[in-house]
């Protein structure tokens, strides 16, 4: 079971979304919200990941919110530095440009541009040496799934990261379980599948490093205004990784709400 100490983390990952205009709505939508006041500082970090071209003008726009909303990048070179590598922003440039979060590992990452496990671990190596927090996310296909390996594939998945991953610096990672079969398909793995999953990870965690059972675990996967508080009332669920639903601002703040009045 995860720490009393973790504060809930609900993150909204707007992938490649939205148009300007639909952006600028959505954050002036979400500040609305979070006027309400039913979140109070230090109930749930809220967290938004738009794309690269807009993380510094959303930061800006997010600075007189009513709660602080940390701008979290996508992704992240594996490259670090500075230099002739057209097309890339390495860790170093986000941190120099006061962005201190990250996404690294995402399935649409692995699937789709091919972020295998050597280069998600420069990645994370990377971005840790350059004082950056990553959200790094996990997961298994459905066939994964059903053929009984979604727990080895999972922690395989810590494991790949572990060797770059100094003792101190485990403080700085946040871990995202996302079964790939429940992202953007509606489906969403149950509130039991989803705590045992997490509580798989928080052994291997402990496992791992000492500071195992006070790293936040993020659940993912169609996560809705609908099913946030029996996630949120899973032990071992400290928060969300929210993908279309982070789209609406009513629909994010519901979620960040639940998991503030959870824990």
């Amino acid at each position: 079971m995860s720490g009393s100490t973790i504060t809930p983390w609900v993150v909204g990952n707007w992938k490649m979304n939205p148009m300007q205009a639909n952006a600028q709505q959505l954050i002036q939508d979400l500040k609305q919200q979070l006027q309400q006041g039913d979140i109070v500082a230090g109930q749930c970090r809220i967290g938004v990941a738009p794309t690269a071209i807009a993380l510094l003008s959303v930061q800006a726009q997010l600075t007189n919110a009513a709660l602080e909303v940390i701008t979290v990048a996508q992704d992240v070179s594996r490259i670090a530095g500075t230099g002739a590598y057209t097309g890339e922003v390495s860790a170093d440039l986000l941190k120099d440009s006061q962005i201190n979060y990250v996404l690294i590992g995402h399935s649409e990452r692995r699937e789709i541009f091919a972020d295998t496990a050597v280069v998600v671990a420069e990645k994370v190596k990377h971005a840790l040496a350059a004082g950056l927090h990553i959200i790094y996310c996990v997961g298994e296909s459905l066939a994964q799934r059903e053929a009984g390996q979604a727990e080895h594939v999972v922690l395989q998945q810590i494991c790949d990261i572990s060797a770059v991953v100094e003792a101190e610096q485990w403080a700085n990672i946040t871990i995202a379980y996302e079964p790939i079969w429940a992202i953007g398909t509606g489906k969403t793995a149950s509130p039991e599948d989803a705590q045992a999953m997490h509580a798989k990870i928080r052994e291997g965690l402990i496992q791992i490093t000492p500071q195992g059972s006070n790293i936040a675990l993020l659940y993912g996967g169609s996560v809705k205004a609908e099913n946030a508080v029996q996630l949120a009332a899973c032990p071992d669920i400290n928060g969300a990784l929210v993908g279309g639903a982070s789209l609406n601002a009513e629909s994010f703040y519901q979620i960040a709400h639940a998991f503030a009045q959870s824990k």
